[in-house]
């Protein structure tokens, strides 16, 4: 299981990303904020039910990472299971998971996958602080880097697991060592700048792709909403929340480089976030338009059904 795969096809080099793709990147993260804060919104509202668990303020890791991606490398599961249970075969994207940490064996067995199968797909497994302390985390470790496995883990680490401390949770609070036991190298990246996130996913995936195996990128990345919308987040200061708002926002740092580099104007902005608010409140509109579903989807997509 080590080596090039035999099925690879020809991938552009990851260059640096010139105007239009800053532009993209800023309305990407400025999209998934506009959405996480109607999503809140609607959540006390009493029109999404379940759990709600927002990524304000982290955004820069996703559409970082994600920037380096090609399409056949990248829906939801028709309303079931809540935020927790997104799913898109279409995008590569499978799914988020209400265990803690079960994402990432499962990841790492489609790394597996695509290892056998002959291609050059690299799997992205997305993680939390929290779930880094979970044993499976560690087996799946083990089993890429004996395989050489082509797959990138991403600990978002945004400094509390639901709402404990990392150093009262950790003995290593550097979570890029983690896979030293199992001769994964690692790295800690700036979470809130997205050029650094691409940066670095960029040398990840081509290291994973050149059949050197796992690699471990830690996203130091802050959260400025509660684990949940139950969370009242009491075990920190407002004054902290407030001096990551001030002064490491990662939409406002791009937006000042894109200022600062005459890439666009304050009216070329003001534009920008009136269409990402068409697009949230028309999606949401949607949302609340659309019929409830018969009870007879109870029973699709639970099981596979045989052909």
């Amino acid at each position: 299981m080590t080596g090039k795969a035999t099925g690879a096809k020809v991938r552009k080099p990851v260059s640096e990303p010139q105007k239009a793709e800053l532009i993209g990147f800023y309305r990407d993260m400025l999209l998934i904020r506009r959405f996480e804060e109607k999503a809140g919104q609607l959540y006390g509202m009493g029109l999404i039910a379940g759990f709600c668990h927002l990524y304000i303020g982290q955004e820069a890791v996703v559409v970082g990472v994600q920037s380096i991606l090609e399409p056949d490398e990248g829906g939801y599961a028709r309303g079931k299971g809540g935020s927790m249970h997104m799913f898109s075969r279409e995008k590569n994207f499978f799914g988020g998971h209400g265990i803690v940490g079960a994402q990432v064996p499962l990841g790492t067995g489609l790394a597996f996958s695509n290892r056998y199968k002959g291609t050059d797909a690299v799997c992205i497994a997305y993680f939390g602080d929290g779930a880094s302390n979970q044993g499976q985390v560690y087996e799946a470790f083990n089993m890429a880097s004996l395989w050489k496995l082509p797959v990138v883990y991403v600990i978002e680490n945004n400094q509390y697991a639901m709402g404990t401390s990392i150093a009262r949770a950790s003995a290593e609070t550097e979570l890029f060592k983690r896979g030293i036991s199992f001769e994964i190298p690692g790295e800690e990246v700036d979470g809130m700048d997205v050029l650094a996130v691409r940066k670095a996913a960029a040398k990840a995936v081509k290291r994973a792709r050149d059949g050197d195996g796992p690699y471990i990128l830690e996203m130091k990345t802050y959260r400025y909403r509660g684990h949940s919308m139950s969370d009242p987040a009491k075990y920190r200061t407002r004054e902290e929340v407030q001096d990551m708002r001030e002064h490491r926002d990662p939409i406002e740092a791009l937006k000042k480089k894109l200022l600062d580099a005459k890439h666009v104007t304050e009216d070329d902005l003001k534009k920008i976030e009136a269409e990402v608010r068409e697009i949230v409140n028309d999606s949401a509109q949607f949302a609340q338009d659309s019929p409830e579903p018969h009870p007879d989807e109870l029973w699709t997509d639970v099981l596979v059904e045989s052909r």
